[in-house]
């Protein structure tokens, strides 16, 4: 029979390691979710909840400040790289070694062995990040039991190479329909080409300039893109559609709203039919002036950069706690079938939390 439990006393790295070995692609969490709950469970100074795969540990000292300590449990697709392996270079291979499995250790490592710390803790285990947001179990927590996820600021354990990221930027995907007429190819003055109709569109992206603002110290670059065009009927027909799917990705001082009213000025002109919104996820802001926020700087070191892509630091924001990205895994590593983790650098996140958390 497959052994299901954790060993919290293992380190970091070591953890890491078992949890790899504990497939939970998103959607099966369960098995991993109902370990990791047995774990805390056993923690006489966390009192733990759980809302479906989301596990929520938390401390009740009493203390005037409450941080929260993130991390989803899901993978994407194992890829043929489970079980991990370590190489004798100190590099633990594996699906979610990097995102986020080392990070998850982490918190488990930090859940289990200071159980005195001088700030009050939340520890937050969470399903289905890696797919669409309708699923994402921080999502379902937030709206279910938002009192659980209280806090004055959270620490999102997501792959930053053991950098601060602050914040992360919206991401706004629309698609932008133009119409035309049909029409024989050969006779194609007799319809109106969409496709060629589409022509402004692609021509306002090429020239547009990417705003770069300064939040809390940190650059942001916004990005609006084209990802995907489509249109056509037939080889010998002149197409009477085409739509232009546009990705936003947006600096967390622009509210949804702004986002979204921004992108239908960029194309007022463009001849643009119809446009939809296909998906939206609100940026944001880094929170680097919060007390707790500097103060874990400083202890963390190094110096504090824009997260450029989306979180879900967004939901904490969302809820008024200020939040930044902090892990151990290598972010250009994620979801890749050579992903991998320095344990080195899982073992030195894990060190320096338990610092600031104990001084």
């Amino acid at each position: 029979m497959a052994d299901t439990s954790l060993d919290l006393t293992l380190d970091a790295a070591s953890l890491t390691a078992r949890l790899v070995d504990f497939p939970s692609e998103s959607g099966t969490e369960k098995p991993l979710a109902d370990a990791i709950e047995t774990a805390l469970r056993a923690l006489p100074h966390l009192t733990v909840d759980r809302h479906g795969n989301n596990v929520i540990a938390r401390t009740d000292l009493g203390h005037a400040e409450r941080v929260i300590l993130a991390g989803h449990i899901d993978t994407v697709p194992i890829a043929d790289n489970v079980p991990s392996r370590l190489d004798e270079d100190g590099v633990l291979w594996g699906c979610g070694t990097c995102d986020m499995k080392s990070g998850v250790a982490v918190q488990l490592r930090i859940a289990a062995t200071v159980p005195a710390p001088n700030r009050d803790l939340t520890f937050v285990f969470y399903d289905n990040e890696e797919v669409e947001a309708e699923r994402n179990g921080l999502g379902h927590v937030a709206e279910a039991h938002p009192a659980w996820l209280a806090g004055d600021f959270a620490i999102l354990l997501e792959p930053s190479d053991g950098e601060v990221e602050g914040g992360c930027q919206g991401t706004l995907r629309v698609h932008l329909k133009t119409k035309g007429e049909r029409a024989h190819s050969a006779r194609s003055w007799m319809g109106s080409n969409a496709i060629h109709a589409a022509a402004p569109i692609l021509a306002r992206l090429a020239s547009y300039e990417a705003r770069r603002p300064v939040i809390d110290g940190l650059e942001y670059h916004e990005g609006l893109n084209a990802v995907a065009v489509r249109g056509g009927v037939a080889g010998n027909v002149i197409p009477d559609e085409c739509v232009v799917t546009v990705n936003f990705r947006y600096a967390p001082d622009r509210t949804e709203e702004e986002a979204v009213a921004h992108v239908h000025e960029v194309f007022a002109d463009c001849g643009v039919e119809e446009f939809v919104v296909d998906d939206h996820s609100g940026g944001a802001l880094p929170g680097l002036s919060h007390p707790a926020a500097a103060a874990f700087i400083e202890a963390v070191g190094g110096t504090p950069r824009p997260k450029f892509g989306w979180t879900d630091v967004s939901r904490f924001s969302a809820l008024g706690v200020p939040a930044v990205n902090y892990g151990p895994g290598n972010p250009h590593l994620a979801h890749k079938r050579d992903e991998r983790v320095e344990t080195a650098k899982i073992l030195a996140g894990e060190e320096r939390l338990r610092n600031w958390l104990t001084a």
